[in-house]
């Protein structure tokens, strides 16, 4: 969440951003969108919410801090749009501090906001959702920064026409559409123009990307046209991936593009063969497995996330055990734990449920599993050299997305850094230059 709405030094156009790397992409256009059409210009200034609905925790968060924006700034104007407002508008049109609900498509869009400075809105217009299944294209909206980022994502895919009976996101997001090739490359030309070294190519279900386009060209497809025809992009990264879609072109960057950085995240979410089954997953977990052992026989470097949901319906404790236990077969070190949340209109929602107690408790023992294989990483990294892009002053990511506090570089730079020891959460290095200025002296 970037929640950075206050009583004090409130902007003209505030962003409150929940959720996942897309959201992120999609507040700078609609930061854009909104200041064009004027909403910069009201006295009190304008709160836009960009809420997730991935579970039910991230709407009752979106919820709260709604009411403390209002609390805390009673004259601006709050408008709530993202995945949670497309998904259950209703929901949020009975909260008498918003003002505005806006839809996934008609947030990216300036019209949407030019009749707002008056407000002059009735309760039938406060909501103004489309049916997002209607929408057949993803524009390519140009955005010539991410603000406070090193890195920039670049939004390439979105909607997702896989039907997982856990997930509210194809119903927030529409079925998938991507972006032409020849524009993802003008935008990442564009960003690393303006000083970018690192851009996340982003999307709801990114390994879908170009089954709508002419030529139906795969995701790695792109990479490889990126990587050739943006020659001074320092780092590309991919979002989470679907393994089960990975093709010959992508298998093939990975193991011959040291510019594509090695780390996937993968969409696992189990590691039971019934719960997936149930889930109504493509992949087994055999296949996770053989996946994770392919690409790291191609790129022994590869560095290896994932997200795994606790707590499943039906989900006995030997099926859950076979969860923690794909952990260590696939070698994970980044993990994403989600305890099950029942999302309404779903097919899990109506699945025989566990007992809330026992969901969180897997969830931590899940976490667990994960904080330990995260520790063991480090320790591997301990006396190795690694490239750190720096996020913030004194902070920085390595290829492997390890972060990392390195006392040198600016926000952006790339430093080569010795990694002296960890804390258990992040990496301590040092700059090279320093080590051998020391040795020299």
């Amino acid at each position: 969440m970037d929640a950075r709405h206050g009583k004090r030094g409130l902007m003209a156009v505030e962003i409150v951003t929940f959720g996942c790397r897309l959201n992120t992409y999609e507040s700078e256009v609609m930061r854009r969108e909104a200041e064009s059409a004027g909403l910069g210009t009201l006295r009190d200034g304008a709160i836009i919410f960009n809420t997730c609905a991935v579970t039910a925790e991230a709407v009752r968060q979106a919820k709260q801090s709604i009411r403390k924006a209002r609390r805390e700034n009673p004259n601006a104007r709050i408008i709530v749009t993202g995945c949670a407002a497309q998904t259950e508008p209703d929901n949020f049109a009975e909260m008498g501090e918003v003002d505005l609900i806006l839809g996934n498509e008609e947030k990216l869009k300036a019209h949407s906001y030019r009749a707002l400075p008056d407000f002059g809105v009735n309760d039938t217009e406060k909501v103004r959702v489309n049916d997002i299944m209607s929408v057949t294209e993803t524009a390519s909206h140009m955005v010539d920064a991410i603000e406070g980022r090193a890195r920039a994502f670049v939004q390439v895919q979105n909607g997702c026409d896989h039907r997982c009976t856990f997930c509210i996101i194809p119903f927030g997001r529409g079925n998938s559409r991507s972006v032409p090739m020849g524009a993802v490359i003008e935008q990442i030309k564009r960003l690393t123009g303006n000083g970018y070294a690192e851009v996340v190519l982003s999307g709801v279900d990114l390994t879908s990307y170009g089954a709508d386009l002419p030529g139906t060209p795969r995701l790695g497809k792109l990479v490889k046209a990126i990587l050739k025809q943006a020659p001074d992009l320092a780092r590309l990264r991919l979002s989470s991936i679907d393994s089960i879609e990975a093709d010959e072109d992508l298998m093939e960057a990975l193991a011959t593009e040291t510019r594509l950085m090695p780390h996937l995240h993968l969409s696992l979410q189990a590691g039971d063969n019934m719960i997936l089954k149930r889930m109504k997953r493509r992949h087994l977990r055999d296949d996770s497995i053989r996946f994770c052992e392919d690409v790291r026989r191609l790129r022994p470097d590869i560095v290896f996330g994932a997200d795994i949901i606790a707590g499943f319906p039906t989900e006995t404790e030997d099926m859950f055990a076979n969860s923690l236990r794909i952990v260590e077969e696939c070698g994970l070190t980044h993990l994403h734990v989600f305890p099950f949340s029942p999302r309404k209109g779903t097919p899990a929602a109506r699945m025989p449920q566990l007992d809330r107690s026992t969901i969180k408790q897997r969830a931590a023992r899940l976490r667990t599993v994960g904080d330990e294989a995260y520790r063991r990483h480090l320790d591997s990294l301990i006396g190795t050299n690694q490239s750190i892009l720096i996020e913030r002053e004194g902070l920085g990511r390595t290829e492997g997305f390890a972060l990392t506090v390195i006392g040198t570089g600016a926000p952006g730079d790339i430093v080569s850094a010795r990694i002296t020891k960890h804390d258990g959460e992040r990496l301590i290095a040092e700059p090279i230059s320093d080590i051998s200025n020391a040795r020299a002296a």
